[in-house]
């Protein structure tokens, strides 16, 4: 079965959308987005639009000398057809060779917790695939299954987060969709957040451009906590297909003790499932349930919503030249450590 290289919006969503568990970092959008962001898209399909068997976006960016490949959360297919993974893993190879990619990088939501993902795992490193030395997106996430009534879903949570939801409507935290002008307020609160929790992000533009690039096309959600008028905590709930994301969040050092993030993350429970998805992807969990990870208490506040902890196999590389991978993986974290020490010493000259 050959690639088909697809080159417009409808086909592409409409084919990913036929497939099992389709991922907004898939979806056309998010190629579009990155195109505006150093990265060349390629979308590739196997089957037809009508009748698709795998997809996968290929984000391509090259450095220094080398190109690399990287198809976030894909391939998309059926992962419990092995002999259909086997396929269009060998296809994938080819692809890689011929496109001359130093290596080309997938981290598909496959369960580790199953025979399925057990089974997966063996294919890959049988046909030469390597466990990353780079995971780009969370390994595991907190799915919370939203197809269930409200009345039910809420007594599924934990009874202190029933109580600060309800806490924060009684002092006087409200909940509204945000628009386009909302959009560097914000920004401010996730610089904010991240001053505070002490990690990196990018500049302004991207986010608002990412943020806007999914808003124009109908694809997320921005909402805003408020308490008398000035914004306290936001959320972009991203959708595609049945599935929503809580990728981007944020709050402000004031009221906190109103809880306004309990509320928020109802209201983003509320709205997903009024775009008729059945999965709430609260996006990001610990590498293992250990109280010492630094992701616990991110754990503990999504864990008390009712969602569940699912462990994912984690990014895998294929390189058809073995040493010049080796090279890359041996330099790549420490340019990467470089790079975050410069954007740390800059923060503490702008303090």
């Amino acid at each position: 079965m050959e690639i088909k290289f697809i080159e417009d919006t409808h086909n592409w969503d409409t084919a990913l959308n036929l497939l099992p568990q389709p991922h907004v970092l898939q979806s056309w959008a998010w190629g579009a987005f990155k195109a505006r962001h150093h990265w060349s898209p390629q979308r590739l399909l196997w089957g037809s639009v009508e009748y698709p068997t795998a997809a996968a976006q290929v984000l391509i960016q090259k450095r220094g000398r080398y190109r690399l490949g990287y198809a976030p959360k894909g391939p998309i297919l059926d992962w419990n057809d092995l002999d259909q993974v086997a396929h269009i893993l060998s296809s994938l190879e080819a692809y890689v060779k011929k496109q001359r990619l130093l290596f080309l990088k997938i981290d598909p939501d496959v369960r580790l917790d199953s025979s399925e993902g057990e089974a997966v795992v063996a294919l890959l490193r049988q046909r030469g695939w390597r466990a990353s030395f780079e995971q780009i997106q969370f390994r595991n996430t907190m799915l919370l299954d939203i197809r269930p009534d409200l009345d039910t879903l809420m007594g599924q949570m934990k009874s202190k987060w029933r109580y600060n939801v309800r806490l924060a409507v009684r002092k006087g935290v409200s909940v509204r969709r945000a628009e386009g002008r909302d959009l560097p307020a914000l920004y401010a609160m996730y610089a904010e957040t991240a001053q505070r929790d002490a990690f990196i992000i990018r500049d302004e533009a991207y986010y608002l451009d990412a943020w806007k690039t999914f808003m124009d096309a109908g694809l997320a959600v921005p909402l805003i906590a408020e308490v008398a008028g000035s914004p306290v905590a936001m959320l972009i709930l991203f959708h595609f297909g049945k599935r929503a994301w809580y990728i981007y969040g944020a709050s402000r050092n004031v009221h906190r003790q109103r809880m306004p993030n309990y509320l928020l993350q109802w209201e983003a429970i509320r709205c997903a499932q009024s775009l008729g998805c059945t999965q709430y992807d609260l996006w990001g969990a610990p590498d293992e349930l250990d109280e010492e990870d630094p992701m616990w208490g991110v754990y503990r506040f999504k864990v008390g919503f009712g969602s569940e902890f699912v462990p994912h196999i984690g990014a895998y590389d294929y390189a058809p030249n073995a040493l010049l991978y080796r090279i890359y993986a041996f330099l790549r974290p420490r340019l990467v450590a470089l790079a975050q020490r410069r954007y740390w010493a800059g923060q503490s000259e702008n303090v």
